[in-house]
């Protein structure tokens, strides 16, 4: 239940790591008008919406993924194989995932996610691409400063966290588990049984990256979703601009590290 894609390791981590909701977030409220527990965390079954709720009690429906109206066309039209090749070319070293990340896998799982580098204009479609690639590059990199090639260039190297850790959400929804909070609605939404066969994201590359696109397009808790943020379908609220939230790379933060990354992808 430890075996989990780096690809995912992040985006999980944030999904457990801490409270969503209520008075654990600062009174954040939940998406899509969700229950918040009195722990804290978002749902929408009596456990969330019960004894203790802290807000939008009645429930508004689970978050579901976007689904746009695409303007471009398929994926593959922004990004070629032997693209793809060029701009992750060390993924296949031997020390290296070593073949897993593939390029038919990446556009298998992203032609089944309806408006994920399709919606907008070109450089809209192409500012999104280089930004989920670059933020899943970082999360799977084997890349060092003096790396060969740039340490950007080594991304898709790893497929499970090499320091695993336990990482536990109580809940009746999704049972104890590696990351449960999210193994559970994502594989509810790709269709895959992910609680009683987790090690799939890290063995079955389409898998892998479906899991990776469901986060990137699915709101959560008090957050947008990546996908409606890079569109510019996000708008902040009241909250968000009086903390100093609102729409660009690092809630609108200048940062060399997400530039330098999103740099190696702008070609």
């Amino acid at each position: 239940m430890k075996l989990f894609s780096l690809v995912l390791f992040l985006a999980f981590l944030l999904g457990t790591s801490a409270e969503q909701c209520g008075s654990q977030a600062g009174g954040a409220v939940c998406p899509n008008g969700i229950c918040c527990s009195q722990y804290g965390w978002c749902g929408n079954t009596a456990v969330y919406c019960g004894a203790g709720c802290q807000s939008q009690c009645s429930g508004g429906g689970t978050p579901s993924t976007p689904s746009p109206t695409p303007t471009g066309s398929d994926v593959s039209s922004l990004i070629s194989a032997s693209l793809f090749e060029e701009l992750l070319k060390h993924r296949n070293d031997q020390g290296c995932s070593n073949g897993f990340y593939t390029y038919n896998a990446f556009i298998a799982a992203a032609q089944s996610f309806n408006g994920f580098g399709t919606t907008g204009d070109d450089t809209t479609r192409k500012r999104e691409l280089a930004a989920f690639l670059a933020q899943t590059s970082h999360e799977t990199t084997g890349g060092w400063p003096s790396a060969p090639d740039g340490p950007y260039a080594w991304g898709y190297c790893f497929i499970t966290e090499n320091n695993k850790e336990t990482y536990c959400t109580p809940s009746t929804d999704w049972p104890c588990a590696s990351s449960n909070y999210n193994y559970g609605p994502a594989g509810t939404a790709i269709n895959s049984d992910l609680l009683n066969n987790p090690d799939l994201v890290a063995t079955d590359p389409t898998i892998s990256f479906k899991t990776a696109l469901w986060f990137w397009m699915t709101p959560q808790a008090n957050k947008p979703s990546s996908h409606d943020v890079i569109i510019g379908k996000w708008t902040p609220s009241a909250a968000d601009t009086s903390a100093g939230r609102v729409s660009g790379l690092w809630c609108h933060h200048q940062h060399y590290q997400w530039w330098a990354r999103m740099w190696h992808w702008r070609r």
